[in-house]
């Protein structure tokens, strides 16, 4: 008989400050595509896309937050039962690299996951394609910052030239996977029952798994 791999449901939040280009690199590692034209996102955005690590099949949800501060007010909603969350900067916009640390904090606030020690994060840090007259966040810091933040992996990326942003987002969903036990995630059947998944919503309620 054939071996029937499991199919997993993921959480993914993505967070950072306005402008960053967190729906672009969304939009690029689900869609492959990209658009120069900027449009904020309001309250928050959802993609999913189903991808294969090692023997599973993993249905990654993407949670693109707004990151205008009339928008955190979601954040307990959108927040609750992640599973992980991409932290993203701009390597040319400093203020967007000294906020991730309040973006981190009230993640973890407003989630209240049960280890928060050893909850899967990943920084990266976007649009490494534009000038580099026009960086200023290098490397080493950022590097520097997620060694002091408990060893968080650090990518730079190009959502645009598609510059490290699969390698960013499989190393986030691997560190998802090591930190939950099998019996934490919603293991279906179709892909498509995910996406009835509301706010707040327990993965595994007979509402929306069909193994009840």
């Amino acid at each position: 008989m054939p071996t029937v791999r499991k199919r997993i449901l993921i959480k993914l939040v993505v967070l950072g400050d306005s402008g960053v280009g967190k729906t672009s690199l969304m939009t690029q590692y689900v869609q492959g595509s990209f658009s120069a034209k900027y449009k904020a996102t309001i309250g928050a955005d959802f993609l999913a896309r189903e991808v294969s690590v090692d023997d599973r099949v993993v249905n990654v949800q993407f949670w693109d937050t707004a990151g205008q501060e009339r928008f955190q007010s979601l954040g307990s909603v959108f927040y609750r039962g992640a599973d992980c969350c991409l932290l993203v900067f701009d390597v040319n916009n400093a203020a967007s690299f000294e906020n991730l640390l309040s973006w981190r904090d009230e993640f973890l606030q407003q989630a209240n996951p049960k280890n928060p020690d050893d909850f899967p994060f990943v920084v990266v840090g976007n649009k490494v394609d534009e000038s580099r007259d026009k960086r200023v966040v290098s490397d080493t810091r950022a590097t520097k910052w997620c060694e002091t933040h408990c060893n968080i992996p650090y990518f730079s990326t190009s959502a645009k030239e598609n510059k490290s942003v699969e390698e960013a987002i499989q190393t986030l969903v691997r560190l998802s996977l090591k930190s939950q036990q099998s019996d934490d995630v919603y293991l279906g059947t179709n892909p498509k029952d995910s996406m009835s998944l509301k706010p707040g919503q327990d993965p595994k309620s007979c509402d929306i798994n069909p193994c009840c």
